[in-house]
């Protein structure tokens, strides 16, 4: 067996353990049998209740917003072939945050919450591509401006919003920027979108492998790099905006897990994008059973977690960068 098939095959083995942990653990642990009947529809009482309707659609929204992170992630980091760009670049989570704490603040339920943060993430995306628009196209690097200029606007207006905002919900919007998935809805969309992504990320691999070479490289081989990186841009801005409406901002798995496959697989973009999917939604999926379980019955956000993780990977991604001679 060819070692991308061994690592796709670990990575769906580790999708299925961290989905197997997350069934079982927590303030009420049930038995990986017990599990079985339950997901077979053979058991009825507590642990049926526990699996079916708290555990597993919290697992699955974790999964496929770890999986909608790091595949953008990944399309990140090659567009600006920079190691540390992740889905956040772009300031889609600042908008997102933004009219999600004003649903928050008015006492909106968590669907509203959801809606709302949608429309902020692609009113972000709307004006990022609007304002870098330049002479007909998006340039990379006024893209990249622009959407750093406008993430540190909406910072200033979270940071407002916290301070004026009440006591009652201050904790709600609290734990929703640390990436909360306590409150979050299990829809099939969301699959569907990682779905879609990751087919187009496949039929694009040759190209996102050229691009990684260089722009010069690319078109001289034929690739329309403009049209690409513009597609690309939004791809990746899309997919951050689906994840973040359902976990909140959860940091990091966007920046290391496709940092960290590089270094396992290489840039091979057929083997890295399916592998992305796989190990940023095991990342997730793993960070959030430790959240709920470290302290139960308490809770933390899974934010909390993955950045216990990614501080220390991301250090040592800036002692390898700073190692290498220039």
């Amino acid at each position: 067996m060819s070692r991308p098939l061994i690592l796709i095959a670990t990575l769906i083995l580790l999708s299925f353990t961290s989905f197997a942990l997350a069934l079982s653990l927590g303030s009420y642990s049930i038995s990986p049998q017990q599990v079985w009947l339950a997901l077979s529809g053979n058991s009825s009482g507590i642990e049926h209740n526990i699996v079916m309707d708290l555990r597993a659609p919290r697992a699955y929204v974790a999964f496929v917003s770890g999986g909608l992170l790091a595949l953008a992630g990944a399309l990140m980091q090659v567009l600006l072939r920079n190691p540390l760009a992740d889905p956040y670049i772009l300031g889609v989570s600042g908008g997102a945050s933004v009219f999600a704490l004003l649903a928050i603040s008015f006492g909106m339920g968590a669907t509203f919450v959801s809606l709302s943060a949608l429309a902020g993430a692609l009113c972000s995306i709307l004006l990022v591509f609007g304002l870098a628009h330049a002479q007909g196209s998006w340039q990379p690097s006024r893209l990249l401006l622009t959407g750093v200029v406008l993430a540190a606007g909406w910072g200033a207006v979270i940071n407002f919003i916290l301070s004026i905002s009440p006591d009652q919900p201050l904790r709600g919007m609290l734990f929703w920027m640390m990436g909360d998935i306590s409150q979050a809805n299990a829809d099939i969309s969301t699959l569907f979108v990682l779905g879609i992504s990751l087919l187009a990320g496949f039929v694009l691999a040759r190209q996102l492998n050229i691009l990684a070479r260089g722009d010069m490289q690319a078109s001289a081989l034929g690739v329309n790099v403009r049209t690409l990186r513009t597609g690309l841009f939004l791809l990746a801005s899309l997919l951050t905006a689906f994840a973040v409406t359902q976990v909140g901002s959860v940091g990091f798995v966007g920046l290391i897990v496709p940092h960290m496959l590089r270094m396992i697989t290489g840039s091979d973009h057929r083997i890295l994008l399916p592998s992305c999917v796989l190990l940023g939604g095991s990342l997730l999926l793993i960070a959030d059973t430790l959240a709920r379980t470290i302290i139960a019955p308490q809770q933390l956000p899974a934010g909390v977690i993955t950045a216990f993780i990614g501080v220390p990977f991301f250090l040592f991604l800036l002692h390898r960068i700073s190692g290498r001679p220039a």
